[in-house]
């Protein structure tokens, strides 16, 4: 470990490299005798960017040994056979699997550039692929990270971390900040300009408490146990988070603001170029934004050489392309729109998009971006960036400097701000602005944490066979992690515990994981040690997929939704938890694919999450038969859950244990029954309106007019509540009124005293009873808000 460089986003990272380097090879001869210095990046347009500069600085280095590496053959074939100096620049992705020892010399250093990236992957991971799927194999497999491999092939090199956004994984790979220079220093220094912050979110979108109360729940979820990979799914199957964002008014609205503002900003300094940044939070978003633009601004997506053809010499206009004013800059998916695929071009198209708006005196002016120009890309003519998008820590940092380049007579960047990230933006300056000490974790005290929580858990499972993950095949592994899963499940609650044993073993891999994500960085943990806290997460996350966790990517979602309102085998199990449709879930497939898992309490727990989550939906337009299957689905749980209740003690013999697990084991395989009888009736009940010869919401209606029918033991045909069910639909959708009335009292009274008339003219209840109303009412307001 050879220390962090903390150095402000544009403060020239790159030329601090080529200084260290020269004094290292000048200056230590004594110490290093003539070092090999490698600069390893993560992005092809950095290794060109440093490689241009270093290349020109041969005379400087006093070394004609510098150089790029064309290809992983080209880096294998230099590195194994140095023995002394050279100056090399490479991405680390060329290091792999395949590349083994290169050189066990100890005077090699390497200076990883962006070290708050890739470059911090040292240990392994656990990858479960529980499908095959775009070709991938099936199992569970211990995977590396480009930098182990980097380390394998150069063993006893030097590590010197540099970044302008260090996370305390930067600090614990590469050792304490050395040294720093912070957006404070530079600003006070003149290296870079101010950047200044406008608010403009009221012009355009008026709830953005809700976007930012998402954000913290999801931080909130994260700190409770939820993983990177369950919260990122959750968030990309939250659409309706982009339907906000996405929302045609909304987006025309924004793009207005935009160029009204861009070109206030142009007006104002006519003779300053002043290019500008839009952040959008989707492709899809990115790329709507853009055709509204053309729409109010056809002339700016007209390919020109530049603004003003007219003021640049021939010479000049011969050495620029063709080029829009606006340009979105995304990768493309073969699902795009067919418009949108031929816009977003394939990756030559980008690089040379990247060429083009660095060039002041391209027409290209405005870009459209999601993820790609926000870290790592330097255009000093960039003046705004447009943020449509939530950024938070090292990401939002990045992405504002790059307004902060010194231009000519550019006093300051500018970020206009339409979601509210200022108090974002105010945490973020606060660690990396100068003022806050970076990697404060007690590694020591994290350690003995880590070891608590693992040797309590192996505990916990001290009655299972672990042999097939730490021996088998990946596939082994993979079902190693399920029967793990299935026999959590099927523990008992003991009298001494108010918790069920698979949520006492939750928690601890919570605080296990917490410790796991220190420790694991900082390299201080056994070979053995990692195996068992990946394969106890790896149990933990088939725990998630089978029950209803605090945090899984369905209850995350289903919280999200609410916030919003205003605006397993290995062939059965993950197959079923991916269904999307009900549909799906009620066909033959379904049970054909649930009649694959073997295991009983797995298929008990897997049957009640995806049967709730049918109720729920059922729930959106028939909220009294919902209510009524629930009502079956929690009596069903709630046997289950006290399945040992009159079995359980820690005094009995063999026998009598194994006599009671075989009458656990067809209790569960009973409820198991019960709820595919629960399946199957939610099934029919669901289809039941096409018999009556009526719509699906018409039956939500007529249900409540049975219910409360045989509640009362009073006189109404079938055939009358189908009528009247019909006629409440007809009263409802008919009503020109109904748009507002769930907010304002005198709308609401105004349909009540209409379903009154209608119910009284039907004669329905013989004699009035306000509760029918009420459920009318319930139902109503259900039917409309969920349409």
């Amino acid at each position: 470990k050879g220390g962090t460089y903390f150095g402000a986003t544009g403060c020239g990272k790159t030329f601090t490299m080529l200084f260290l380097a020269r004094q290292l090879a000048m200056r230590c001869k004594k110490q290093l005798g003539s070092p090999t210095i490698l600069i390893i990046v993560d992005r092809e347009d950095l290794e060109a960017q440093a490689g241009k500069l270093f290349c020109k600085a041969t005379d400087y280095m006093d070394d004609k040994s510098i150089k790029v590496f064309d290809s992983r053959d080209d880096l294998h074939d230099e590195l194994i056979t140095r023995e002394t100096g050279g100056v090399y620049i490479t991405t680390i992705q060329k290091f792999t699997s395949q590349t083994g020892l290169l050189s066990d010399r100890s005077n090699i250093i390497c200076f990883s550039d962006e070290a708050h990236r890739s470059q911090n992957n040292t240990g392994s991971k656990l990858k479960i692929n529980k499908t095959e799927e775009d070709g991938q194999k099936l199992g569970a497999f211990v995977t590396y990270g480009f930098a182990k491999y980097l380390r394998d092939a150069l063993p006893n090199a030097t590590y010197v971390g540099f970044t302008g956004t260090p996370v305390d994984e930067t600090v614990h790979v590469f050792g304490d900040v050395v040294d720093k220079y912070t957006m404070t220093e530079s600003q006070k220094d003149g290296i870079t300009v101010p950047i200044k912050y406008e608010a403009r979110l009221a012009r355009v979108f008026t709830n953005t408490e809700q976007i930012q109360q998402i954000e913290a729940y999801y931080r909130l979820c994260a700190d409770e146990g939820a993983s990177e990979e369950e919260i990122k799914k959750s968030k990309a199957a939250m659409s309706r988070i982009n339907v906000i964002l996405s929302d045609p008014d909304r987006l025309k609205r924004l793009a207005v603001d935009i160029l009204n503002h861009y070109d206030t900003i142009c007006e104002d300094t006519p003779d300053l170029v002043q290019k500008a940044m839009i952040v959008c939070s989707e492709r899809t978003i990115a790329y709507k934004l853009y055709t509204i633009i053309k729409e109010l601004r056809p002339a700016w997506c007209k390919p020109r050489k530049a603004m003003n053809e007219n003021a640049l010499s021939a010479e000049e206009l011969e050495k620029l392309e063709p080029v829009s004013f606006v340009n979105v800059v995304a990768t493309r998916d073969k699902n795009d729109d067919a418009e949108m695929y031929k816009l977003l071009g394939e990756k030559e198209h980008r690089k040379d998009l990247a060429e083009i708006f660095k060039n002041d005196k391209s027409n290209f002016q405005m870009a459209i971006v999601v993820d790609m120009w926000i870290t790592g890309f330097d255009v000093p003519s960039l003046s705004v960036l447009y943020n449509d998008k939530p950024l938070q820590k090292h990401t939002l940092i990045q992405t504002i400097s790059r307004v902060n380049r010194k231009y000519e007579t550019k006093e300051y960047g500018l970020i206009v701000d339409y979601l509210g990230i200022r108090e974002n933006m105010k945490q973020a300056m606060k660690q990396y602005g100068g003022g806050e000490q970076i990697g404060g974790d007690d590694i020591e005290s994290t350690l003995t944490v880590f070891r608590n929580e693992l040797q309590i858990l192996k505990d916990m499972m001290c009655n299972f066979d672990f042999s097939s993950f730490f021996d088998g095949s990946p596939l082994e592994r993979l079902q190693c992690l399920q029967f793990a899963a299935e026999y959590i499940l099927g523990q008992p609650v003991r009298n001494e515990q108010k918790v069920s044993f698979h949520t006492l073993y939750r928690g601890h891999v919570k605080r296990l994981k917490t410790a796991y994500n220190i420790c694991n960085p900082a390299g201080v943990l056994e070979e053995l040690e990692t195996i068992w806290a990946q394969c106890l997460m790896g149990i933990s996350s088939f725990l998630g997929k089978i029950t209803d966790g605090q945090h899984d990517v369905e209850s995350m979602n289903r919280q999200v939704e609410q916030m919003l309102k205003d605006v397993l085998n290995c062939s059965g199990v993950e197959t079923i938890l991916n269904t999307q449709t009900e549909e799906e879930i009620f066909g033959e497939s379904f049970m054909q694919e649930l009649d694959e898992v073997k295991l009983p309490n797995t298929k008990f727990q897997l049957l009640a999450k995806m049967l709730g989550k049918v109720i729920r939906e059922y729930g959106r337009t028939n909220k009294i038969k919902a209510e009524y299957f629930k009502e079956l689905l929690e009596k069903a749980v709630d046997s289950y859950n006290n399945r040992d209740n009159l079995t359980f003690t820690n005094d009995v013999t063999g026998d009598v244990v194994s006599a009671i697990s075989d009458e656990v084991a067809r209790k569960v395989e009973s409820l198991t029954d019960q709820l595919l009888e629960i399946f199957q009736n939610l099934k029919s009940d669901k289809e039941e309106f096409k018999k009556l010869g009526i719509t699906f919401e018409e039956k939500a209606f007529f249900d409540i007019l049975v219910d409360t029918r045989n509640k009362h033991h009073f006189e109404y045909t079938d055939d009358q509540c189908i009528g009247l069910a019909k006629k409440i639909k007809e009263l409802i959708d008919g009503s020109s009124i109904y748009a507002d009335w769930i907010n304002n009292n005198n709308i609401r009274n105004g349909l009540k005293n209409e379903l009154i008339k209608l119910l009284y003219h039907e004669g329905y209840p013989p004699q009035w009873n306000n509760e029918i109303f009420e459920k009318i009412l319930t139902q109503v307001e259900n039917y409309k808000q969920k349409q």
